[in-house]
């Protein structure tokens, strides 16, 4: 009688509408390769990819206390990765200058997720996010590698003309100027997030009995924050290139032979 009792209580699962799919065939697309001598593309480049040490120390307050830390995981997010030239070379006899050194700002925050028991008998997992800012900057010298890319920025120029008063001869003409303003519209070097290495010690700044609680629980996070740092440019690509075209049969007429 229980048993039956038990079935009629159980739920049963709620039904779910599908649909079957019908298999739609397939075929590899031909492609039709153009030899070009030497193409020049504008892409994105790497300029440089270097590794930072973060080191950050601070105390997260818990509520309602805790007994044990359970597990703590860890994300990186980036407010900006902003690249601030302080060394130039001229390339060739243009006025466009390639960086050689610069000053690389980074600043973001580490959020926390922190699972934690709490002291209630029989009590739920309790939940802690928490975001530690973090910010500072480092030196890049260009290029990194030989050879390698670096950025490139063109400088903008403003010249004035003026003139002598024609009349006397003797001074200047204050209501008459030339002016030529040059501005040239750089790409902006720009950052991209890669990979973030946490090492972490966290404690509770007073030392908890077994069955006892603490409130405040100390971090001292070393971060080893993995950077990109590219510019878009124009690239000029190796002889014996190639474009490459998809054939697609029936959208244009064949070439006639």
């Amino acid at each position: 009688m229980s048993e039956q009792s038990e079935n009629l209580n159980q739920i049963s699962p709620c039904p779910v509408e599908s649909t079957e799919l019908v298999p739609l065939a397939n075929e590899v697309t031909p492609l039709v390769a153009t030899p070009v001598t030497a193409p020049t593309v504008k892409i994105p480049v790497v300029l440089a990819e270097p590794t930072l040490q973060i080191v950050v120390e601070s105390d997260i307050t818990l509520s309602p206390a805790a007994t044990e830390i359970k597990r703590v995981k860890k994300h990186v997010f980036l407010n900006q990765v902003k690249l601030v030239p302080v060394r130039f070379a001229r390339i060739d006899n243009t006025d466009f200058f390639r960086v050689t050194r610069a000053k690389l700002f980074v600043a973001g925050h580490i959020r926390k997720n922190i699972e934690y028991a709490s002291s209630a008998c029989n009590g739920a997992l309790q939940d802690r996010i928490a975001d530690v800012p973090f910010s500072g900057f480092t030196d890049l010298t260009f290029p990194q590698t030989p050879g390698g890319p670096t950025p490139i920025l063109g400088i903008s120029e403003f010249a004035e003309a003026n003139f002598l008063n024609e009349r006397t001869q003797m001074d200047a003409r204050l209501d008459k100027a030339f002016f030529q303003n040059l501005v040239k519209y750089n790409e902006q070097p720009f950052g991209e997030l890669v990979a973030a290495n946490f090492f972490e010690l966290d404690f509770s700044p007073i030392m908890a009995s077994p069955e006892g609680t603490f409130s405040t629980l100390r971090e001292k996070i070393v971060l080893d924050l993995t950077v990109k740092v590219l510019q878009v440019q124009q690239v000029r690509l190796g002889a014996g290139s190639t474009v490459v075209t998809p054939v697609l049969f029936g959208l244009t007429p064949p070439t006639s032979p």
